[in-house]
């Protein structure tokens, strides 16, 4: 399943599902950070990237010390299997891990499991347990905790729930977790590494879930200190972490500042060390700045102008038809990424397999054809809408103008509804929206994360609340997740796409880079393909 990113980062400045995209959340820790001179990697092929500004001789990273990370929305709930935007996901997944993971190049390691072994049918999956485990209470973990919080996620289902028909889930002994599918589930493997399937105490260490969730216990490399549902948290090292020696930070901060301006001058002012919501526009400044720098990565992002297809216009095939046409995409992408965009043929993005993205046939900019589309519409001579959006994000709202522009061009006119975060999201999940700006994210490296998400309409987004239904889209969904992994898995992708290409519930904009903008001090920051960030690593200069 895919999280909705929803202006936070996902993958918001951007947002997330959930691992919302949106959106959806781990991965390993690498080496990077700012270093006195400035160095890059292509992102195009999923690693870091770290550049940082003019500073002074570096001076040796010290272990210790405080991160304060600007976020644009505050952390809610800590409750893994019932929350899926941005927000909460890169919260949790600083205290719960999963059994497998992945790293900066979204390639599947194994995380708290030792090893981890596949039967030939495809029906039983072995997990063995490192030595050594602990929650962040000094209690050991087990097989036991693990097999709890599957059956915990199996019962609860929530917005990332565990799509495979699980058979039965059995603790072998203390450090062998055995899980059996009724029938051969592909991506369930890429679903392991989601957040939203870290490892919990079993029965909630004896307490009640709601005490439990205010005070979670797991195995990452933080533990929540303080947390102010509407304002910040504050995260303390994790004196058990597995990783021996692990975090270098004593304290990890989210510090809540909702407006992109804001958040950029705190950070060139040393106020904050990161910043989670980089504006494109702003990526060369920092880059170029004295003291500050930028992490990117290739992300598992699209960003997406969405249809409500329940609503009178967008239900209208020929009307969704028309304004894609009428959009050009590069040049769209062109004038507001500044380089750190591709523009998108395929909901999935180039960093995910089976995207397609060369193969598709989409519908490319060319105005004559937008107004013959919209002539066979049922309003051929255009109307008035409503184009939603989340504030406090200047990319988005630019996006917003360079769309309703397109959209007079052919008749249409779009008005442009600003609201807060918090208000938006309410507004699109009750389906109370015609058109959105927003993004949609993979939680996982897997083709089904994303394509499930937006395309299911009995799924729990209800195609990412467009309410979009076909029929031979869901039959290739189903045949997706059970197709073995090679050429005949593509062709079954390829042709869904390409159905969504024709259709249109929504149109695939851009694939935005993951962007953070950081202090030149910190080092050892790793950007995830999610919007995620992992800081067991970070040391911070003196």
């Amino acid at each position: 399943m895919s999280r909705f990113k929803a202006l936070t980062g996902k993958g918001f400045g951007w947002a997330v599902p959930a691992v919302l995209v949106f959106a959806v959340l781990a991965g390993c820790s690498g080496g990077g950070g700012g270093s006195t001179a400035q160095t890059g990697t292509d992102s195009s092929t999923g690693t870091q990237a770290t550049t940082s500004g003019n500073e002074t001789a570096a001076t040796e990273p010290a272990e210790g010390g405080t991160f304060t990370y600007a976020r644009p929305a505050a952390v809610t709930s800590f409750d893994l299997h019932n929350e899926i935007t941005a927000n909460n996901a890169f919260a949790i997944d600083k205290v719960f891990e999963p059994l497998v993971s992945f790293d900066k190049d979204g390639n599947i390691v194994d995380w708290l499991a030792q090893s981890h072994e596949v039967s030939a049918d495809g029906l039983t999956y072995t997990f063995v347990l490192k030595d050594g485990l602990k929650f962040s209470d000094g209690t050991d973990v087990t097989a036991k905790d693990a097999a709890f919080s599957l059956e915990r996620h199996l019962k609860v289902g929530g917005p990332l729930e565990i799509s495979a028909k699980v058979d039965k889930v059995t603790a072998q002994d203390d450090h062998t977790l055995v899980v059996t599918l009724q029938e051969p589930y592909t991506p369930f493997l890429s679903e392991m590494s989601n957040f939203s399937n870290g490892i919990i105490p079993a029965d909630f260490g004896g307490k009640t879930e709601e005490e439990f969730f205010k005070k979670p216990v797991g195995t990452g490399p933080f533990a929540v200190e303080s947390w102010d549902p509407t304002g910040d948290v504050t995260f303390v090292k994790n004196e058990h972490y597995w990783q021996e020696g692990k975090p270098y930070l004593d304290k990890l901060v989210y510090k809540l500042v909702q407006d992109d301006s804001q958040a950029l001058n705190q950070l060139k002012a040393g106020e904050v060390d990161g910043i989670e919501s980089l504006a494109l526009q702003n990526a060369e400044e920092l880059k170029n700045g004295d003291g500050t720098g930028v992490i990117t990565n290739g992300s598992w992002v699209t960003e997406q102008l969405f249809f409500n297809t329940l609503d009178e216009h967008f239900s209208d095939e020929h009307v969704r038809r028309a304004l894609a046409l009428a959009i050009d995409r590069e040049g769209l992408t062109n004038a507001l990424t500044f380089g750190y965009a591709q523009a998108a043929n395929s909901l999935l993005p180039t960093t995910i397999p089976y995207n397609s993205n060369d193969i598709i046939k989409p519908l490319n900019f060319n105005l004559d054809e937008a107004k013959k589309e919209l002539a066979q519409s049922k309003f051929p001579t255009g109307f008035s809408s409503t184009l939603l959006i989340a504030s406090g994000n200047d990319t988005r709202a630019q996006e917003a103008q360079i769309i309703q522009a397109a959209a007079q061009s052919i008749g249409i006119e779009l008005k442009i509804e600003s609201v807060e975060l918090a208000s938006f999201r309410e507004r699109f999940f009750a389906y109370d929206f015609s058109a959105m700006l927003n993004s949609g994210q993979a939680d996982s490296p897997e083709a089904n994360s994303i394509i499930a998400f937006q395309t299911d309409p009995d799924g729990f987004s209800k195609s990412y609340w467009t309410h979009y239904t076909n029929d031979e889209v869901t039959k290739l969904l189903h045949e997706g997740q059970t197709a073995a992994d090679g050429d005949g898995r593509q062709k079954i992708y390829t042709d869904l796409l390409q159905i969504l290409a024709d259709d249109v519930p929504y149109i695939p904009l851009y694939y935005p880079d993951v962007l953070k903008g950081v202090r030149s001090s910190v080092e050892g920051l790793v950007a995830l393909p999610n919007g995620s960030l992992r800081f067991e690593d970070v040391r911070i200069a003196q």
